[in-house]
């Protein structure tokens, strides 16, 4: 990939010389997944993926959802197990996968693969809600397209005690490259944070250790700008534990680990900024949002519809 056309060929020509390759063209559908031309960039779409699983749970026909997660929650939670737990499994393994390009999906497909160790008919039931959904956004994939900067940076959340049964929060990261959405993650934190500012600066961690990883990555390809990666977090508390090594009272629970985002800050590598909460685009990761808000954020995270689909 690039954009020398007679340097890509003139490697491919040297590499069938001693290996035997063919050269398929211009990239169209691979492993599930169709690169479609959308103005002057790519959409990675896996529709007919969706088209698949949808059919496999035996609703295509089923009414359209307009955010894969409900904000309520049932006031009489069921407890009654799901009748086919393995075809839930199968299911929740499947949409794994669609996440690839749709990292809408990411929170609402962490939190059901949550019980596939046993599943109640309340899962069958949030799962169902996220076919919904998908139902609605069949034409929708993420959008990469040629941008002017290399810099790094990232939208770093956390919901703090969010998960009912546990209070273990969750954590949430929007990593780019660019305008470039290239990483992202959703997944509930291995301990449970005494405080929101500890909830998050586990997250700022996390997502600190990704960049590191991309940074080192773009070095190697000597695509690195140099700059250093801009980390943004809606936390006070965290952003201050980054700059402040004494800050005892706020750390003195915090595992060592956690405080390597520290060593990052004081290095010049990252620096640590605050966005206010409506301009955080990791929320999407770390909590069911209403619509307007789900469609505001997905939008910014380049997950667009393809015109002609």
């Amino acid at each position: 990939m690039g954009n020398d056309s007679a340097l890509i060929d003139n490697l491919l020509h040297r590499l069938s010389t001693t290996f035997k390759i063919r050269d398929p063209g211009t990239p169209g559908f691979f492993l599930g997944i169709e690169t479609l031309k959308i103005g002057s960039g790519l959409m990675l779409s896996q529709r007919r993926y969706m088209k698949d699983l949808l059919n496999r749970a035996g609703m295509t026909d089923c009414k359209p959802l307009a955010t894969p997660a409900a904000v309520t929650q049932a006031v009489t939670p069921s407890t009654q197990p799901y009748e086919n737990p393995t075809h839930y499994r199968r299911l929740v393994e499947a949409l794994q996968y669609l996440t690839i390009t749709r990292p809408d999906l990411s929170y609402a497909v962490n939190r059901l693969c949550q019980f596939m160790h046993s599943p109640v008919d309340d899962h069958w039931a949030l799962l169902k809600g996220v076919l919904q959904y998908i139902k609605g956004t069949l034409d929708y994939g993420l959008c990469l397209s040629a941008s002017p900067s290399t810099a790094v940076h990232a939208f770093s959340d956390s919901d703090w005690a969010g998960c009912p049964v546990h209070r273990k929060s969750t954590s949430g990261y929007a990593v780019f490259l660019g305008s470039n959405l290239i990483s992202w993650l959703s997944r509930k934190q291995c301990t449970i944070a005494r405080t929101s500012t500890e909830a998050e600066y586990k997250t700022l961690a996390d997502v600190s250790a990704k960049v590191t990883w991309v940074v080192s990555l773009l070095r190697e390809l000597g695509l690195h700008s140099g700059d250093p990666a801009t980390l943004w977090c809606d936390n006070l508390g965290a952003i201050y534990l980054c700059a402040n090594l004494v800050f005892h009272t706020r750390t003195k629970y915090v595992e060592i680990d956690f405080h390597f985002v520290r060593d990052k800050v004081a290095s010049g590598d990252f620096v640590v900024n605050f966005v206010s909460t409506k301009d955080q685009l990791a929320d999407v990761f770390t909590k069911p949002l209403p619509g307007p808000r789900f469609a505001a954020l997905r939008d910014k995270l380049n997950i667009v519809s393809h015109p002609c689909a």
